[in-house]
């Protein structure tokens, strides 16, 4: 389906105190990759609205601990609801602004739907424990919410990244302050309209736009005690290091230079599809894409369906745009770079014509690089964009050492028909996920999502089971009611 660009400007402010409120500094003007014209505009807050409302923020959240899960639950049922009716809408208006393909805007609502369904299921779940530890004494955890929380997200899942923490963390019982992508800040005003027509009270949802004085200026109220970040690894390092200067919980996913390792066992038509469709998905613009293909041995027959698969997609109907012109240009003069280095380019999107009528838009067509040098930019550099570079190795060896040599750790694949040989990248691999004969490994529910080495900072992950720990408190409770005749070291 063909994304419904706005056709008049929509104005964007900020979601303070349950409603919303325009900005006391500047107007930012936001346009969609897809045409270059101007789709929308955001007012940005002061220091002082941000303060205010994050103290209000506090202030709400302790009325809503209180409040059963149970009953916290039932209004994000109702949020659930409304997301999977306004489904189409908030697909094309996140597809205008980031430059996803509606399919692709689709898919990503529906993952964060799913972080969604688990976190309604934490009703349900023990989360807490009792025992009896003595005669007459009993011990047990309770799970407790922080208080204020807040997430710096990125431009390239608008809705799905919010989600990833939204549910979870009002389940839990904290409020929630989001710092959406200064590119992509119009999806936020459906994510904050559902959830208050959900029935949320006012207070526990937070929304602030802005840069670099928004952030800081979250990280540094005394009423936020957990950060959460999703973005580029030197951001990532320096939320997480002003953070936990402070004495705050932080979480913060980086960058990635995600590496695939073809065998030549793997079946041609499996691995030329899945390899194709991770590094041209969401046009590369994902921590998730492949960036790098290890080609082990005699593979030319895989890499020719990487070919095909990756030349028949049609920019705007398959393949989006991408972020901004900058980027763009960035991605055009990086393939000339590798070029110039004596990589050989089996495929060049360089001049892949645009969409009609969307010449000012920012295009650039699935591209291949072959014979590129362990070390070099292509290798080692996160290009952010669909580009593919091909490594030859002469064994499996050699492939996990280049892998483990990128000082990224987020995922590696491998496409083979063997289960030694997968077991042996399962072991061997440096990331915090794997896939087998699957070209992009995000887990499912409940399982959790994050990297390791450069592509994260802090303990534990963001979403899933081992996200609990990071977003709450538990506490210890040990009970006695009486005295026991006999006694001993607990009495």
């Amino acid at each position: 389906m063909k994304v419904r660009i706005p056709q008049e400007v929509i104005s964007c402010s900020n979601f303070m105190k349950g409603q919303w409120t325009k900005g006391e500094a500047q107007v930012q003007d936001i346009f969609s990759p897809y045409n270059g014209e101007k789709i929308g505009e955001v007012s940005l807050p002061s220091v002082h609205q941000i303060k205010d409302a994050i103290h209000y923020a506090h202030e709400a959240q302790k009325e809503w601990a209180r409040t059963p899960i149970k009953e916290r639950s039932r209004i994000l049922f109702n949020f659930r609801n409304i997301l999977l009716r306004d489904l189409d809408k908030i697909s094309h208006l996140k597809a205008s602004e980031s430059g996803k393909t509606f399919e692709e805007g689709k898919a990503g609502l529906m993952k964060g739907i799913e972080v969604l369904e688990f976190a309604l299921s934490l009703q349900n779940m023990d989360i807490g424990g009792r025992m009896e530890v003595s005669r007459g004494v009993s011990c047990e955890y309770r799970r407790t919410p922080l208080g204020v929380v807040a997430n710096i997200t990125p431009f390239n899942f608008p809705a799905m990244v919010p989600l990833w923490t939204i549910p979870i963390n009002l389940a839990l019982g904290n409020a929630y302050v989001w710092k959406p992508s200064d590119k992509t800040p119009l999806t936020s005003i459906e994510i904050a309209n559902s959830l208050r027509e959900a029935g949320l009270p006012s207070g526990l949802f937070t929304i602030i736009h802005g840069g670099a004085d928004s952030v800081n200026t979250i990280i540094e109220a005394p009423e936020v005690k957990a950060i959460g970040f999703v973005g580029s690894t030197s951001v990532a390092k320096l939320v997480y290091t002003k953070a936990t200067s402070l004495g705050k919980r932080a979480l913060c996913l980086g960058g990635a230079k995600n590496h695939i390792i073809l065998l030549p066992d793997a079946d041609p038509q499996l691995a030329g599809v899945g390899i194709s469709d991770s590094f041209t998905g969401c046009a590369g613009q994902r921590c998730m894409a492949a960036s790098v293909l290890l080609a082990v041995g005699g593979v030319d027959e895989h890499i020719q369906k990487i070919i095909h698969r990756a030349s028949s997609l049609k920019l705007g109907q398959d393949m989006g745009a991408i972020i901004t012109r900058s980027q763009r240009d960035f991605l055009i003069d990086s393939i000339g770079r590798a070029e110039q280095a004596g990589a050989k380019i089996l495929l060049d999107g360089r001049h892949t014509p645009p969409p009609h009528g969307m010449e000012k838009g920012n295009w650039i067509g699935p591209t291949i690089l072959d014979e590129v040098q362990p070390g070099s930019e292509a290798q080692s550099v996160e290009l952010f964009g669909p580009v593919l570079s091909i490594i030859r190795c002469k064994d499996i060896t050699e492939a996990l050492h280049i892998q483990n040599s990128s000082v990224y750790g987020n995922a590696c694949s491998v496409f083979t028909n063997s289960g030694a040989l997968a077991e042996r990248v399962i072991l061997g691999s440096q990331a915090g996920m794997v896939g087998v004969n699957v070209g992009v490994p995000v887990p499912r529910e409940p399982f959790s999502f994050g990297g390791v080495a450069a592509s994260k900072f802090g303990h534990g992950d963001i979403t899933g089971e081992h996200c609990l720990d990071f977003w709450s408190d538990m506490k210890k409770v040990t009970i006695k009611w009486e005295k026991q005749n006999d006694s001993n070291w607990m009495s």
